[in-house]
């Protein structure tokens, strides 16, 4: 890898990190400040467009790459037809059964019994099953994973193990959700900040962090939308919110995660990109 290469490689990130964290908190500052719920007037717009600063700092580096009258890279966010373009619905499953499994798994062991009643609820506040599963792919997986995983995740791993990667886009993502345990009406919010939830909730971002990541190396940016949408849709559907449900949601989503890695070093997988010309192809 060359000096310059590698000066491109984290100058895309900077500009990414910049502009990601600049826009969200801007707009969920703003959110805070109104002191109303989220998804009301005149908060609704702040909150939503704030949970926009990934997909934002995506197209911010790709302007900048614009600019420099550098080559669009052929692995794009863009959606292609291919063969392996559809392991995202395996990878949506896989995502959806680790909250199902653990649902179960509390429920056996005395915790919360799995109710759909509260997920029929929310379908119906939607305003039906369409809008809402349109609602769910929007705010998470589509305004996020262009950013994540197709811009950030590919500039880590040029330098980096995938566990490596995964672990420090987690945490930065992380962070970035913390604005949002001080808006009225958020998930976060009612978990609060300093609570067994809250803390589960910040933790869970890491072992999805690394099955996004996951996904996205096996099938780009629509694999690691789909187990994006997997997760928040399910766990919206059956009202994930004790801390034993959550716990038991991180436990499995970290075994499923790690046998995924270490399937991947086995077969000598894991290691980052090897040389300037896939550095090129950085999205």
């Amino acid at each position: 890898m060359t000096t310059a290469t590698s000066a491109r490689q984290h100058d895309g990130l900077t500009t990414f990190w910049i502009v990601t964290f600049a826009w969200a908190f801007a707009f969920w500052l703003f959110a805070i400040t109104l002191d109303e719920p989220a998804m009301t007037s005149p908060t609704l717009v702040p909150y939503l467009l704030g949970g926009f600063g990934p997909a934002i700092g995506a197209i911010a580096v790709r302007i900048r790459r614009h600019r420099r009258r550098q080559p669009i890279p052929a692995h794009t966010v863009r959606l292609r037809l291919r063969p392996r373009l559809f392991w995202a619905l395996p990878m949506l499953a896989l995502a959806s059964g680790t909250v199902l499994a653990a649902v179960l798994l509390a429920e056996f062991l005395g915790g919360p019994a799995l109710s759909l009643t509260e997920g029929r609820e929310l379908i119906a506040t939607a305003g039906g099953t369409v809008p809402f599963l349109i609602s769910m792919l929007i705010g998470g997986p589509l305004a996020e994973e262009p950013g994540w995983r197709g811009t950030a995740y590919p500039r880590l791993r040029a330098s980096m193990s995938r566990l490596h990667a995964g672990l420090l886009l987690g945490a930065a993502w992380a962070v970035w959700h913390l604005p949002l345990f001080f808006i009225n009406g958020t998930l976060q919010s009612e978990f609060g900040l300093v609570s067994w939830s809250g803390l589960l909730f910040t933790l869970s971002v890491f072992p999805m962090a690394l099955l996004t990541g996951y996904a996205y190396e096996l099938a780009g940016v629509a694999a690691s939308v789909a187990v994006h949408f997997g997760v928040n849709t399910t766990i919206a559907l059956l009202t994930v919110k004790a801390p034993a449900a959550q716990a038991l949601v991180l436990a499995v989503q970290i075994i499923v995660a790690a046998a995924l890695l270490a399937s991947q070093r086995n077969r000598g997988q894991d290691r980052p990109a090897l040389d300037h010309r896939e550095m090129a192809d950085l999205r």
